[in-house]
């Protein structure tokens, strides 16, 4: 159904916020490249007003942490059926754009920046260019769309294509006009769509029924902590915590430490949970985590900040091993997303291998 959002100022007697227009929406565009937040704040914006190769104009171009690319198509004046065909044929162009292409519409974008080190400073970790464009998503900026252009996004997203809807609406509040922001998808849902990647197109499978899982940055997490307590967890932007939504008690994990390889198997136990609820048992009782584990100070610092804090799934360990004993070779799968579904023969490989090396009594 349409999404309608409403907006009252708060009071004994509450008044409702009337529904009104942006001067144009080229203002939208300008208020996203001004503040991308206004977007999502996991991504950096590379590119704008891109030509393709099929003679058409994308609005706005960002990549996400792992390197994969967000097409973003503002409404305008299409109608609604017609951005999704549009934004459709925009991304088979987009799946072509090799490493160079890339970094000459970042070039023209930041008038002559460094795509390698803008990627860095905002991510904090060099730009990978075998990761670089591996996969895309698809999304659809409006403030409206009707039931059948729902339906299609719908079914499209149902059937493993990263396609989203984002709806700004404006509210006019005295002198001053409000913009407010709802997705018609869960973002983690179209996020982990995506992190199956392009790759796979013609080599899919269907999913195992075990997940994946990226244990990373060291600097913020433990895994001698992860494997003690039994969790796993991530943190530091919705981007890195929205998939661990995907987990149930009952899931089957790989846990994965990026550039040094696989490093346990366990069995789900709890959803998710933030920093500020999750306990631990230790030999003085049930703690909480933040007061146990290495980096539980700064689990503690952004415990309030609910978009950066770190979030916990509590994990019965079948087996694991030091980080130092990662187990690593060539043809494994690796993903830089927190958690993801792969429906790729390499992933059925990977878990044949892992078999191999790791004891799974309950397998």
């Amino acid at each position: 159904m349409p999404i309608q959002h409403a907006i009252w100022q708060v009071g004994q007697q509450p008044l409702p916020l009337k529904n009104c227009k942006l001067p144009s929406e080229q203002l939208l565009e300008e208020m996203i490249v001004s503040d991308p937040r206004i977007l999502s704040s996991e991504w950096m914006l590379i590119g704008r007003q891109e030509i393709t190769s099929f003679g058409g104009r994308i609005d706005l171009l960002a990549i996400a942490p792992d390197g994969s690319l967000v097409l973003i198509e503002l409404k305008r004046d299409r109608t609604p059926r017609e951005i999704v065909a549009q934004a459709l044929d925009y991304a088979s162009w987009l799946q072509g754009l090799t490493a160079d292409r890339l970094v000459q519409i970042y070039s023209r974008f930041s008038n002559g920046g460094s795509l390698e080190t803008a990627f860095q400073n905002r991510f904090g970790a060099p730009l990978d260019e075998d990761s670089l464009n591996h996969t895309h998503q698809i999304i659809i900026a409006a403030a409206e769309i009707d039931p059948s252009t729902e339906r299609i996004v719908g079914y499209l997203n149902e059937r493993d294509i990263p396609i989203n809807v984002i709806f700004f609406q404006v509210f006019q509040h005295g002198e001053h006009q409000l913009l407010s922001r709802t997705w018609l998808i869960d973002p983690g849902e179209t996020q982990a769509n995506a992190a199956v990647g392009k790759s796979n197109v013609g080599e899919k499978e269907p999913w195992n029924g075990e997940y994946y899982v990226s244990f990373g940055d060291a600097t913020s997490r433990s895994w001698d902590d992860a494997r003690k307590f039994g969790y796993i967890s991530a943190g530091g932007g919705t981007w890195y915590t929205q998939t661990l939504k995907m987990l149930s008690p009952g899931d089957r994990v790989w846990v994965n430490i990026p550039k040094k390889g696989y490093v346990g198997v366990g069995i789900v136990e709890q959803a998710v949970q933030p920093a500020s609820e999750f306990t631990v048992m230790t030999d003085h009782g049930e703690q909480s985590v933040m007061e146990v584990v290495l980096h539980g100070a700064k689990y503690k610092a952004l415990a309030d900040t609910p978009e950066l804090s770190e979030q916990f799934v509590k994990v019965k360990w079948i087996d694991t091993l030091e980080a130092n004993k990662a187990f690593n070779e060539v043809g494994l799968f690796g993903n830089q997303n927190t958690v993801c579904q792969p429906t790729t023969p390499k992933w059925r490989h990977t878990v044949e291998r892992l078999k191999q090396v790791f004891s799974t009594p309950s397998a």
